[in-house]
């Protein structure tokens, strides 16, 4: 099934118009109906917009998945944190900013450097 088809059906499974989603996420109805018609992509951003205005994920979106609401078997990374302070920051990793993780990353770096040199 295309993006196209996956964003009509999400948007008609729920009785919504192209107007009441276009406005929902700040498009003309003209651009929604491109997309479900296949004659155009949405940027990352609409495609997020999408997906959490629809309550589905971008791969479901995107075909990559048949399960608009879980990661399939297989691709989902196990959790093997047992500190729940930490398994709770580790969830939203995910939220943050792109600087932030830069930041994060340069810290990381840091961390295995000395590991490395003891």
């Amino acid at each position: 099934m295309s993006l196209g088809s996956r964003l009509k059906k999400e948007r008609e499974r729920r009785n919504w118009s192209q107007i009441y989603v276009a406005e929902k996420i700040g498009i003309t109805n003209a651009v929604l109906s491109n997309y479900e018609r296949n004659y155009r992509d949405p940027d990352t951003e609409t495609l997020k917009k999408l997906a959490l205005l629809y309550e589905v994920k971008t791969d479901y979106l995107l075909g990559i998945t048949d399960n608009p609401t879980a990661a399939e078997k297989g691709n989902e990374f196990p959790t093997i944190i047992k500190d729940p302070e930490l398994e709770r920051w580790h969830k939203e990793l995910p939220n943050c900013n792109e600087e932030d993780l830069r930041k994060l990353r340069q810290v990381w770096e840091i961390i295995k450097g000395n590991g490395d040199n003891e």
